[in-house]
This record gives C-alpha cells, structure tokens and sequence, in this order.
C-alpha cells in the first residue's frame, strides 16, 4: 500500500481532516430546525423521495423532546452533548442541520438559526444539509454574509444529489434536473463556501459503471467532500414497498465494498470522505440488516483496500482516459 497516508488510512477521512486542523477529534451534532421539504409539501410533490423516511434523513437528530415543545438550537446543541459524555473527547462540536432541507425557510428566520449555531463557543462550525433547488440568490448571500461575521467558524452545505443519471433520479423522484444541482454548486464555489456531496450507491437500475461515472463526475467537478450512503429501505417509505414486491435487489455486502473501493480510486485524494457506509435506525431498518455492524462494514473496507494496495486517488480521472 502506499505510504503516508491519512493515519494509515486508505482515504482522506473527515476524523483525520478535523484532526489535522483542531488537534482533536471533532464530533457533529445533529440538529431538527423545524423545517420541511418542497418535495413533502406540495410545492415539488408529496411523496418525497422514495427511499426517504417520515424523519427526512435526521432520523439522528436531537428533536429536544426531553427539554420542550420547541427547542433552541442552543437546547439541541446541549441535549446532543450529552451523548458523547463517556466518550474521550474534546470540547468542540459541528452543528449538524440534518432533518430535512435547511435552507427551505424565510432568510430571517434561516439567519437566526445559524447565528444560535454559530454563537455557541464550543461550536466549531455548522453544516447544512439541504437541496439544490433550494438555495435561492437570497440564501447565497446570506450564507457569504455569515462568513464575513464569523472568520473563525466554518459553513459547510451538504448537497443531496444521489446521482447524476437523469432516468435514475426521476425514478427517485428527487424533483431537480442535474442541471439545478450544477448551478447550486457555483453559486458556493462563487463565495468559497466548501460544497458536500451525498450520493446512494445501490440505486435501483444503477449498475457498479454508473455509480463510479457519478464519482468521477464529482471529482472533475472539485467537490469538497462526499458522502458515499448505501441505500437503505426504510419502513413506511415507497421503496419498502417496491422490495416487498421484490422490484430491485440491495446489495449484497461484498458487492458494496467492491463497489466503494472503486469509488475511492476515482476520487481526488482533496476530496474528503465525509461518508463511507451510513446508519439505518435499528427501528425502522429492513434491509441490509448487514448494515448494522458499521464496524465491521470499515475494517473490511480497509482490510480490502490494504489487500489489493490501493488508495484513495490511485485512479483518478482513468475513467475518461
């Protein structure tokens, strides 16, 4: 394997990235803003995406519940440390804006919630989960006039894109041409605010060529980081429906290392990996219930890596040679 790499990992990982820059191990929060989706409320659909839980991905989030009706970010920020009590940790956090899309809300009311994050001292920096098609010329601006206000935390936007292949995406309904995403994506690139990917790998109709095209594809494109989520079926979602039916096939577990493995050679080693599995919530997860043992979804992915030395980079832009 090649040497000197990220603490001996096969990859440029957000733990060895956050190491680097604070000396510390820096743990994220997720966070509920009380927001929804234009694919739930009407304005896109209703339905939402098909693989997409009652929780809007924040499943993880701190809902406050154990502190009131309507929690303070500062109350969630409070609660979700609490979690990493018996852990050895350091005293920083990222606020995590998870549940939903969170920059689906007035400005004012956008500027208010990440200030709360913000203010918090032990608050390293926020990043907000949200959708391309939601990042209006209001949002960008407010999101460069937070930069200025806070030099020394950090704004992150997570982009859920899933896939670049049209066909894919409306099955998906994910309700946004690739050509929202790629406008959304030089508007931060425009004000230096650092741009997270999320993609699914185990789509139904991708193949393993299709998911490496939308790697090399966000690689060329010079993302800052990615999430690599495999797919999850969800209770009460459309997609547990479409298995219960048996429509598509999840991926074996074998099959998703490979698969990752491939997307890590494809990948700038300046990208870094945000993600390389995912958590199905144990109440809600149907399949892969292999899934569940991250740990042992990562050893094997670096044992693998290790054994057929190779790296993060180690392929990168072959596939358009």
């Amino acid at each position: 394997m090649k040497k000197n790499l990220w603490n001996e990992k096969p990859y440029h990982s957000l733990d060895y990235e956050l190491k680097s820059r604070y000396g510390e191990k820096i743990y994220k929060i997720a966070i509920d803003a009380g927001m929804t989706c234009p694919n739930r409320d009407g304005t896109i659909g209703k339905g939402g995406c098909i693989f997409c839980s009652e929780g809007g991905s924040g499943d993880f989030a701190s809902d406050g519940t154990t502190l009131c009706s309507h929690p303070t970010i500062a109350q969630q920020l409070e609660e979700g440390k609490t979690y990493f009590h018996d852990k050895k940790i350091g005293s920083r956090f990222i606020a995590y804006f998870q549940a939903y899309t969170n920059t689906y809300a007035p400005v004012e009311r956008l500027r208010q919630l990440y200030k709360e994050a913000l203010d918090e001292k032990s608050v390293v920096g926020i990043s907000i989960a949200t959708r391309p098609d939601c990042l209006p010329n209001e949002v960008i601006a407010l999101l460069e006039e937070l930069k200025y206000q806070y030099p020394h935390k950090f704004i992150w936007v997570e982009l859920g894109l899933q896939t670049i292949h049209e066909e894919i995406a409306a099955f998906i309904r994910r309700g946004y041409p690739l050509s929202v995403f790629e406008d959304a994506f030089c508007k931060l690139k425009q004000i230096n605010i650092p741009v997270i990917v999320h993609i699914i790998l185990g789509l139904p109709g991708e193949d393993k060529q299709m998911m490496l095209n939308t790697c090399q594809y966000l690689s060329d494109l010079g993302i800052n980081g990615i999430k690599l989520q495999l797919l999850h079926v969800l209770k009460n979602t459309d997609l547990a429906l479409l298995y219960e039916k048996k429509a598509f096939e999840i991926l074996s577990f074998e099959e998703y290392i490979d698969i990752v493995v491939s997307c890590l050679e494809v990948l700038s080693p300046d990208i870094v990996i945000h993600r390389v599995t995912g958590d199905g919530p144990k109440d809600l997860l149907i399949a892969p219930l292999w899934s569940l043992n991250k740990r042992n979804v990562l050893n094997t992915l670096h044992s693998q890596m290790k054994e057929r030395n190779t790296w993060q980079g180690r392929l990168e832009r072959r596939l358009n040679t």
